[in-house]
């Protein structure tokens, strides 16, 4: 009889946090103040907006820790979401996630990396190096796909690792991306020649391209900022999908969402902080959809080469999001795979390495087609509503989760509770309305994204019978 290979919990708390906080820094703390400042108008107004959306985050955190700890297994809110709610909501989270979610955005961030690296080298990446016709119409092919998609495939290799492999690389990967954000903050304060007045400016006549009218000013203008602000955090639950493999979770988990978050908040608000200083919020507005306000700031006293060196920081900062992306998530695919909801053919773990090699390699196999085909920016685009729905779930399951099984032994209880987890599932049905107010063509997509996934629930329900629940505590919901 063939032995089971199992996961091993050798992610230890540093290499845990630094995935936390390598799949939230990515390119939105370099831009997304230009449209944050033409939401809100205001400097003082989008530092309050940094800072509440992060302590949001954190609210929600502290309710992921008490189900993490409770469901200390590999899937993240695919587990949470299978437990409290039942198969079909924790299917549709992993049918989003591997086929949208995570995987689009790891084609973003690998397009983003050659892009960045693209524009260090002068342009060279961008050079067609050969042509060919489909459908009639004639196509170019330039190195910055395959770059992409070599990226891609370097990181799954190393993903392939062991895990303890995987958790250094990431610490040293999130090592130097912090380094280069502290450094652009510090050399903007010491360089920059601005002023502090700046911070009690409007955004005045500020251009604020392709922002759109129903998104600034009022309510719908503070929910479009929180929005760019959570999708700067976005990646703050990433970690949770590795929860087979972190190393006494229980202890482990409550002090990677406190201390990531705490850094990755501290950081923005400093960055930001810096920008404003250097640039008043009018000019932050006018800054051009083709450039950054990371740019822009550095270029005030470096000149042209700030545009190179914005560039090399982008290019680490999107390599190595991209890098704890793929690590973390393909055990969602590998999670679904084992309770008989996806391909059976990615549920074994590699006898050498225990971690799924076969779900790695399929997640890395549909991100690069995904950037051969360029349709990730709109798949991207298309699941921030269903990304916020799922986020909203999975904190509102530990009230669900408290009133089906109170006597469940609980290694840690929400902080806040229930004022904190309460907090954070209203301001997201906030900002689930919110979408279909400022962006109504993106929350529909995301709903369609949704809806998609049903007949293939359905063909996978009816393939056979499904794992049972963690002992002691069975599933939820429906069956």
């Amino acid at each position: 009889m063939a032995v089971r290979t199992e996961l091993t919990r050798a992610l230890r708390l540093w290499p845990a946090v630094a995935i936390n906080v390598a799949n939230m820094i990515g390119a939105g703390v370099f831009i997304k103040s230009r449209v944050m400042t033409c939401n809100v108008g205001s400097a003082a107004a989008v530092l309050a907006v940094w800072l509440g959306s992060g302590l949001l985050v954190l609210m929600g955190s502290f309710a992921y820790t008490e189900v993490a700890a409770l469901f200390p297994e590999a899937g993240g809110e695919y587990v949470f979401l299978r437990r409290a709610y039942g198969r079909f909501a924790g299917f549709l989270f992993g049918w989003t996630c591997f086929g949208v979610m995570r995987t689009g955005a790891q084609a973003a961030l690998a397009v983003s990396f050659a892009i960045f690296l693209n524009v260090a080298l002068g342009g060279l990446l961008a050079q067609p190096i050969g042509s060919f016709v489909v459908f009639g119409h004639g196509v170019s092919l330039s190195l910055l796909p395959i770059v992409a998609m070599a990226a891609i495939w370097a990181v799954a290799i190393i993903s392939c690792a062991t895990i303890a492999t995987g958790g250094n690389t990431a610490l040293g990967l999130t090592l130097i991306k912090v380094a280069v954000l502290l450094a652009i903050g510090i050399a903007a304060f010491i360089w920059g020649h601005g002023s502090f007045s700046h911070y009690a400016l409007g955004v005045g006549a500020g251009s604020c391209e392709a922002v759109r009218d129903s998104a600034r000013g009022g309510l719908a203008g503070i929910g479009a900022a929180m929005l760019g602000a959570l999708w700067a955090y976005d990646g703050w639950s990433n970690v949770t999908p590795l929860l087979g493999e972190i190393h006494d979770p229980e202890r482990t988990v409550p002090k990677v969402f406190v201390r990531g978050m705490l850094l990755v908040g501290a950081l923005y608000m400093f960055a930001n902080i810096a920008y404003f200083y250097v640039l008043t919020p009018e000019q932050i507005a006018s800054v051009s959809t083709s450039s950054s306000v990371a740019t822009e700031v550095l270029r005030r006293f470096m000149g042209p080469v700030a545009v190179s060196l914005t560039a090399l920081a982008l290019m680490v900062s999107s390599f190595s999001s991209l890098q704890a992306s793929v690590l973390s998530n393909a055990r969602v695919p590998f999670a679904m795979a084992r309770d008989g909801l996806f391909f059976r053919a990615l549920a074994p773990l590699s006898p050498r390495t225990h971690v799924p090699v076969r779900a790695i390699i399929a997640q890395a196999a549909w991100s690069s087609l995904l950037v051969l085909t360029g349709s990730y920016d709109t798949l991207t685009d298309a699941v921030i509503f269903a990304s916020f729905l799922f986020y909203g779930l999975a904190a509102g399951s530990v009230f669900v989760l408290r009133r089906r099984f109170p006597d469940a032994a609980r290694p840690y209880r929400a902080f806040g509770y229930p004022w904190a987890p309460a907090i954070f599932v209203i301001v997201t049905v906030f900002l689930l309305a919110n979408t279909f107010i400022a962006t109504p063509r993106e929350a529909l997509e995301g709903v369609l994204v949704l809806a998609v996934g049903i007949p293939f629930y359905r063909y996978w329900t009816r393939r056979g019978p499904h794992t049972a629940g963690t002992a002691g505590v069975p599933e939820g919901g429906a069956r």
